[in-house]
Parts: structure tokens; sequence; C-alpha cells
């Protein structure tokens, strides 16, 4: 685990993906962010969202924007993607480290 002391607090080291939604006619939003705890567990989070979509384009999905670093969280959140198969998506509030 890779936790680092921020000040009195114990916090836990993260990458975070940001996401958007494109909905056919009406554009594009935010649609949350994703917490992981390495580049691979990215990839294979990405990867396997991509896999729950059908063959052809739909009305409405989601996508990462591009947008990805690494931040600090609170020890209860890092322990909560480190238990998830490879990490954990948050909507309807900012993602950290913003």
């Amino acid at each position: 685990m890779s936790f680092v002391q921020a000040g009195s607090q114990e916090k836990g080291v993260v990458v975070v993906v940001v996401w958007e939604e494109s909905e056919r006619g009406w554009g594009e939003r935010p649609d949350g962010y994703s917490l992981h705890l390495t580049p691979e567990s990215v990839l294979q989070f990405v990867e396997d969202y991509w896999a729950t979509m059908p063959d052809e384009v739909p009305d409405e999905y989601s996508r990462p924007t591009g947008e990805v670093y690494a931040t600090l969280v609170e020890s209860e959140i890092y322990t909560q993607v480190a238990a998830s198969k490879n990490g954990i998506r948050f909507y309807g509030q900012p993602p950290p480290g913003v």
C-alpha cells in the first residue's frame, strides 16, 4: 500500500481519471471520475468498461477525457479502491486534487 503522512493524517496515493458523457443530440458533459492504484489498473478498468458496450455506437456513453493525474486521498477511500477489482467510479462531486 502506498500511504504518505500529510500533516496529522495518513493518505493514500491514487490515479484519478476524469470521465465525460456523450449523448447523441445533446453533446458532452462531465460524468464523474474514477480512482485507481496503478496506471495498469486504469487501462484494465477502461478496457472492462468498453467490453460492456454494444458493438454499435450507443446514443449515450461515458469515456475518459484524457485527464489523468496522481493525487492523495483519505486512507478510507484508498482502502476502498485497494479492495476493488481495478478502481471505483464516483459521480456528483469534483475529483480529488482539483
